[in-house]
């Protein structure tokens, strides 16, 4: 699927002009890039969320000739998919996480502090004869 797509789907689904529909995305993908690209995050509830991801500078090699090369540091956008997608695109891997979570643990208690004794003195060991 594509834009052109999305944007005919967006327009049948909700009665929509493509025209509208196709700003209708433009707005939503637009807001998007401002706000990642001012360092905040965007959280779309079940669907997933939309980062900043910093990458260090680092020192690489080049394949080709060896070569010792600086790759310099840069911004990235990340995707994090929300646990509700995840789900629906692999309904199997949900399931085996739904089962191997344990039911709701109770609280654990505080354990108590171990009592400490104090140190005794370390024996001397015997000089030996020559």
């Amino acid at each position: 699927m594509n834009k052109t797509d999305l944007i005919e789907r967006l327009a049948e689904k909700h009665s929509l002009s493509k025209a509208e529909a196709g700003r209708v995305l433009e707005t939503l993908l637009d807001t998007i890039v401002a706000q990642v690209k001012k360092g905040d995050a965007v959280t779309i509830p079940g669907f997933g969320s939309f980062k900043l991801h910093a990458r260090a500078a680092r020192n690489g090699v080049n394949p080709s000739t060896g070569a010792k090369i600086k790759i310099a540091a840069a911004k990235l956008p990340k995707f994090t998919p929300g646990a509700t997608f995840k789900a629906a695109v692999d309904a199997k891997a949900a399931a085996r996480k739904a089962a191997k979570a344990p039911a709701a643990k109770p609280a654990k208690k505080a354990a108590a502090k171990p009592v400490v004794k104090a140190a005794k003195p370390a024996k001397k060991a015997a000089a030996k004869k020559k």
